[in-house]
């Protein structure tokens, strides 16, 4: 029993930052019962990416495992806005702007989790109860130099930025769904820690044995800098087309690919340090970052898609005879397209790259583009004016 006690562990401490405690998750395990398992999610955007997916794969292993599932919306705090990461008071959302995003989330949660083994509350069902009584009684289980505490509300306070008692209000109302629920397990990012740590204080309180908070890394997005954000721009969405999502992971440095590798494959570790090594002593990172993108899409599609995919990038950039090395470069805020090809030394002069792109001759990632007279995207793309005249640029 010991044994399979450990194997679990091991199996779950696989890419997550920071468990509190893991004591308290052992002997949580050896009570040998399905365990309550919570991820809570407000509803603030339409589509869910990839850098929802890696708590949400955590999930799907406790699921896998055999604990019960509970994925949480927030329809009640979407209302609020959660503080979290920011560095001004967010907007909440209206109630038809909840309860369509939680829709659209449910759909596109079931590419990830069992339909038939998740249980999906809401969790307005207490909070919506609670009232001015009960929600003064929870305002009384934290001080306000606690809550100064954390991180973002201290570089706030410090920077004489405001902060709206709503958002005090916030991690208490996210622990008060843990009490609610009788959560073993609460799964979030590390941005999340504080929230998570505050569900297992108002547990103590009600009398109930706390939580086990387990704090996963936060995704890079395809920038290479920043977490994967929709607002950002560099995001890849779990509902994206294949051809899409293909090109993207590609665009991402080699570096970034082994964080990918270790927080959204589902290979084994000693297979990803095999992949790794082999890139060490020779093999193109090209091909190791092509069965990254088809795993990714056979996920959220099938393995045609996949196989389509590979074969289509094949026939714009191999066969286009994309050389391997190129200049690079980068640039930040907005640049226009021509601008780019002249920085990035593809043309002589911004006339020259508008002349070319007319004639056909300007590809972005093989894509023909006719009018260069427009912003560039950010993320990491492959310019090339002609047959011969290449660049990798990111655009940040």
């Amino acid at each position: 029993m010991a044994q399979s006690i450990e194997a679990t562990l091991a199996e779950l401490k696989r890419g997550v930052e920071n468990i509190y405690s893991e004591e308290d998750l052992i002997e949580k395990l050896k009570e040998n019962r399905p365990l309550r398992i919570k991820l809570g999610a407000d509803p603030t955007a339409l589509d869910i990416h990839l850098g929802h997916t890696v708590v949400l794969n955590k999930l799907r292993q406790f699921q896998q495992l055999g604990h019960e599932v509970i994925f949480l919306i927030g329809d009640f705090t979407g209302m609020v806005g959660d503080p979290s990461g920011k560095n001004s008071t967010r907007p909440p959302l209206t109630r038809e702007d909840v309860l369509r995003n939680a829709e659209t989330y449910k759909q596109q949660l079931f590419k990830i989790l069992d339909p038939h083994k998740t249980r999906v509350v809401f969790n307005s069902e207490w909070l919506g109860k609670l009232g001015t009584e009960g929600m003064i009684r929870l305002a009384s289980n934290y001080t306000v130099a606690r809550m100064l505490e954390r991180d973002d509300f201290k570089k706030r306070f410090t920077n004489n930025q405001s902060i709206a008692i709503h958002e005090f209000i916030y991690p208490l109302l996210q622990g008060h769904d843990s009490v609610a629920l009788e959560a073993d397990v609460e799964l979030g990012g590390t941005d999340q820690t504080f929230n998570l740590l505050v569900g297992r204080e108002l547990q103590k309180s009600a009398g109930q044995k706390p939580q086990v908070a387990m704090t996963l890394p936060l995704l890079v997005g395809l920038d290479g800098e920043k977490k994967m954000s929709k607002s950002l721009g560099n995001y890849i969405g779990v509902t994206d087309a294949p051809s899409d999502m293909f090109g993207k992971v590609m665009s991402i440095s080699d570096e970034l690919m082994w964080d990918w590798y270790n927080l959204l494959s589902f290979r084994p570790l000693d297979e990803i340090a095999q992949l790794k090594a082999d890139v060490a002593a020779g093999k193109n990172p090209r091909d190791v970052k092509i069965l990254l993108a088809k795993e990714l899409i056979a996920r959220f599609h099938d393995q045609a898609a996949a196989d389509a995919a590979e074969q289509e990038f094949i026939n714009r950039f191999q066969k286009g005879a994309i050389p391997d090395e190129m200049p690079e470069f980068t640039f930040e805020g907005e640049i226009g397209l021509a601008t780019l090809l002249k920085e990035a030394g593809l043309v002589a002069s911004t006339s020259e790259a508008i002349r070319s792109a007319q004639q056909g001759g300007v590809k972005i990632d093989g894509e023909k583009v006719e009018d260069v007279r427009q912003n560039a995207q950010q993320g990491t793309f492959v310019y090339q004016v002609g047959k011969r005249k290449f660049a990798r640029v990111t655009v940040k």
